[in-house]
């Protein structure tokens, strides 16, 4: 069967077409065929209209629909942008920010960014919040970032509900009130972000309601990123309850699935204390492929460690001639 090319898509709807269409029939557009919504898009886009614009363009950023394409990206967010439109300026910033399409540079992204969210934009406060936070591209103020992420959480920004929490928790621009901190984690939690998810967990796990916060760490993991889920696994992996531990170990077993050194380096030193031999296996695996913690560690297990990472490195150099042999 051959493979679909744009000849076998319907012609681009005119002006009309598109804007007589209920936001019903929109909506099943962009949700079918993403050739096809990105079609749709692009007609819209040249006639003009501006979410049309800034949608195209993040198709563009992600690559659905369409080759992947940065900088045609930026180009179409700079037109809606100069449109109006306050999400395609706060997208503007994050291109600068991340050099998307364009050079980084987040002195630009922060003008960008106070632009949208002074327009009322909660994306552009978080992101405006987010460096005045770390002082990126302008002065370090956390008084200032805290206010911004308040503007946005009042909006139901639900990243920025959990940095309300930790900024009260950790007394960062404010005094610290850690009552008020654990209520602004519960509503993150509640609004969907994986961080307020674990951390109003962590609150309901000292509070002794274990239960609870196993449900919600199972929501964090469903929603969380690699980066976090590996920090997550690092912090469960050290309780004395054992149902936490379990959700460690099963994100490490996830996590080793990449082949990443550090992942099966973590995944042996979790099962050190269970299960020995099995252990020096991805210790001894990690070993091999460079990482000197797990030499590190091997090494002082004795003869067994030292076992485990010669073994590891023969199975490595079979693996390289086997296919010498074909």
């Amino acid at each position: 069967m051959s493979r679909p090319t744009l000849a076998d898509l319907p012609p681009p709807p005119s002006y009309e077409e598109i804007i007589g269409k209920t936001p019903e029939e929109l909506a099943a557009l962009l949700e079918g065929d993403p050739r096809q919504a990105a079609q749709l898009l692009l007609a819209g886009a040249r006639y003009g209209l501006v979410e049309a614009q800034t949608t195209y363009a993040q198709l563009l950023l992600d690559g659905r629909g369409v080759r992947r394409d940065p900088a045609s990206a930026f180009a179409w967010f700079k037109v809606a942008a100069g449109a109006g439109s306050a999400d395609a300026t706060n997208m503007l910033g994050r291109c600068h920010e991340l050099g998307w399409g364009v050079p980084p540079d987040t002195t630009q992204a922060a003008r960008l960014y106070r632009e949208a969210a002074e327009r009322g934009l909660d994306w552009g406060q978080y992101n405006l919040a987010n460096l005045l936070a770390r002082g990126d591209g302008l002065a370090l103020d956390r008084e200032a970032a805290l206010g911004w992420y308040v503007r946005a959480a009042r909006q139901g920004h639900a990243k920025s509900m959990n940095l309300v929490g930790r900024f009260l928790e950790e007394g960062w621009g404010i005094s610290a009130d850690p009552m008020a901190a654990q209520d602004w984690y519960r509503r993150a939690a509640e609004g969907g972000d994986f961080r307020g998810q674990f951390n109003h967990a962590s609150v309901l796990v000292r509070r002794g309601e274990v239960g609870e916060a196993v449900l919600w760490y199972r929501q964090a993991v469903a929603g969380g990123t690699s980066g976090f889920l590996r920090s997550m696994a690092q912090n469960l992996i050290q309780q004395p309850q054992p149902e936490l531990r379990v959700i460690a170990m099963e994100i490490l077993v996830s996590c080793r699935e990449s082949g990443e050194p550090a992942d099966l380096f973590a995944y042996g030193r979790a099962l050190l204390p269970t299960d020995a031999a099995e252990a020096r296996r991805w210790l001894g695996r990690a070993a091999a492929m460079g990482h000197a913690e797990a030499r590190t560690l091997l090494n002082g297990l004795g003869l067994a460690g030292r076992w485990a990472i010669w073994r590891a490195y023969a199975d490595r150099f079979t693996s390289a001639i086997r296919p010498m042999r074909r």
